[in-house]
């Protein structure tokens, strides 16, 4: 016999979010489905501090000091754990408004502006929020069917509203934002120390070869392992690696310092909130660097709103085949029956009956042959 048997599926929360985020290890690390410039900056960081490792750091330890490798391996450690923090968190992401959330804010917006006549522009959809004594604008956000709270900001490339949106980085694969600022700002700064540090020792490990065997006879020096590529060589490709990250990873730190030091985002930076022609103070500047930098970097980090390994639990409903325990049929021979194969059938009365064998109004007995006999 089938029977449909109905099975709870478990459906983690981040299966149904919107959004374009990627997922991944059951839903712990939150990512932008643009990656390719991510895996770059791995590779970069990877390779040059590998052939650092691999080359210069074996020289420079014998002859000047082994802490030199010792602190790299320190700067590099730290750049990566903070890289990967920012890359795999939630960078603030709010909630959007569910069905009935969004319908009990349409009608709270259309009450407050009224009936619009047919052919004119509604006007816009904005709440008035006082902050320090200073009136924000909190923006109403299509896509989402929230009010956004301040500082706040809807990603175009993640689709998404992002608490204290700052920028989308494609080198980190992620949004920046309130929950993951501080750490975005930790790796750019270890990351410039990094490649100062590897830029500077490549110069004194050319240096100190072309004082002992003379600068051309080290530009032809190649090493035992790799017989065929020029061991300066790569301390050069090393160098120009470094060169080059130097003026964009020194010069962003260098602009997070100071966004850092004014309780700024890059956003509210590049629209002119607080410096524009209104001239609007900003209202979440406690007007001391240190307090600033206190707030931004060692403030209490608030924990994610999406919870996204939250259970949801779904419904399937399966067809299974089941036996069903039956007693033996009538028909078929049994130990209890009698001289002939004839089971002995007790006589039951009409109450004594199981209720589907009972006899119904309007039902006549049949006579058993018995019955006719003592007629006759």
């Amino acid at each position: 016999m089938s029977v449909m048997v109905a099975r709870k599926k478990v459906v983690r929360k981040w299966e149904k979010l919107p959004g374009r985020n990627t997922f991944c290890c059951d839903g712990r690390i939150m990512m932008a489905r643009q990656k390719g410039i991510f895996y770059l900056t791995l590779f970069l960081i990877l390779g040059t501090c590998a052939l650092f490792f691999a080359f210069e750091c074996r020289y420079l330890a014998v002859q000047l000091s082994p802490a030199i490798p010792v602190f790299a391996a320190v700067l590099f450690l730290f750049a990566m754990a903070t890289l990967l923090r920012t890359s795999f968190s939630d960078p603030g992401v709010i909630p959007r408004a569910l069905p009935d959330e969004a319908a009990f804010i349409e009608m709270e917006i259309e009450a407050t502006n009224g009936t619009v006549p047919q052919g004119q522009r509604p006007p816009p959809r904005i709440k008035n929020f006082q902050i320090n004594n200073q009136i924000v604008k909190l923006k109403y956000c299509y896509t989402c069917k929230i009010f956004r709270p301040p500082r706040a900001s809807h990603c175009s490339i993640c689709d998404n509203c992002v608490e204290r949106f700052d920028h989308h980085c494609p080198w980190v694969g992620n949004c920046v934002g309130k929950r993951n600022y501080r750490y975005f700002y930790l790796f750019i700064l270890s990351l410039s120390l990094l490649t100062i540090y590897i830029f500077t020792f490549n110069i004194v490990y050319v240096a100190l070869k072309s004082l002992k065997i003379g600068f051309l006879n080290t530009l032809k020096e190649t090493p035992g392992t790799y017989p065929s590529t020029s061991l300066t060589a790569l301390t050069v490709l090393e160098v120009l690696i470094c060169f080059f990250t130097l003026w964009s990873v020194v010069g962003l730190t260098g602009f997070h310092t100071f966004l850092v030091a004014l309780n700024q985002t890059t956003n509210e930076d590049i629209k002119g909130s607080w410096t524009g022609k209104n001239r609007v103070q900003n209202p979440y500047s406690h007007g001391n660097i240190v307090k600033n930098c206190c707030e931004v970097l060692c403030g209490p980090l608030p924990p994610s709103v999406l919870d996204r390994r939250g259970i949801l639990q779904q419904e399937e409903s399966t067809a299974q085949e089941e036996s069903c325990t039956r007693g033996p049929s009538v028909q078929e021979p049994t130990a209890a029956q009698g001289p002939g194969g004839q089971v002995p059938v007790p006589s039951l009365s009409n109450a004594e009956m199981p209720e589907e064998k009972q006899l119904t109004t309007g039902e006549l007995p049949v006579p058993s042959q018995d019955a006719g006999q003592a007629e006759h």
